[in-house]
């Protein structure tokens, strides 16, 4: 099914003539228009404790609402990637992030309403230096620091917050 098939009229013009002109686009046969899909840009937060415990958020929503994840969440027009990631810590957490050093990209596909949104998942080790204040706000049910050793990847109900698992299990942070 090509990724756009959910968009039935020209976001320019508003016509029906809304065709696939290739694999990642559609064009309108009316006024010429071509729309790119392409990915948006979402955050994850590695945030790890003196006791090498990752701080880790129940999902409160959908979707896997219930399952494991990491603090983060989608870069909003005109914000980088760093105040994207420290705006979420803060929303979810109401941690501040100190310091935000880039690791690596995991590509994702987000169910949002029944609409897929793929992303690429921008992941940062962030550096906290009061987790006193935490607390589960936002679309996060609950908090909790666990052992990086002991963490399952299979409990964290997004495909790419489970690749970054295993990739922090392998990596010395």
């Amino acid at each position: 099914m090509h990724p756009l098939s959910q968009f039935k009229f020209c976001p320019k013009c508003g016509s029906d003539k809304f065709i696939e002109n290739n694999v990642k686009s559609k064009r309108c046969k009316n006024c010429g228009f071509v729309y790119y899909f392409n990915s948006c840009a979402a955050t994850v937060a590695v945030i790890i404790n003196e006791n090498k415990e990752l701080l880790v958020a129940t999902r409160a929503h959908e979707p896997v609402k219930g399952t494991l994840d990491l603090p983060g969440g989608f870069v909003d027009l005109h914000e980088t990637g760093e105040e994207a990631m420290s705006r979420e810590v803060k929303e979810e957490t109401g941690l501040d992030v100190d310091e935000i050093k880039y690791l690596f990209s995991v590509p994702n596909i987000y169910i949002y309403s029944g609409f897929e949104v793929h992303t690429l998942d921008l992941v940062y080790l962030c550096k906290i230096k009061d987790t006193h204040v935490l607390k589960a706000e936002d679309d996060v049910a609950k908090l909790e620091f666990i052992k990086v050793s002991e963490l399952n990847p299979d409990l964290f109900g997004l495909l790419s917050i489970k690749e970054v698992i295993q990739k922090i299990q392998k990596m010395t942070i």
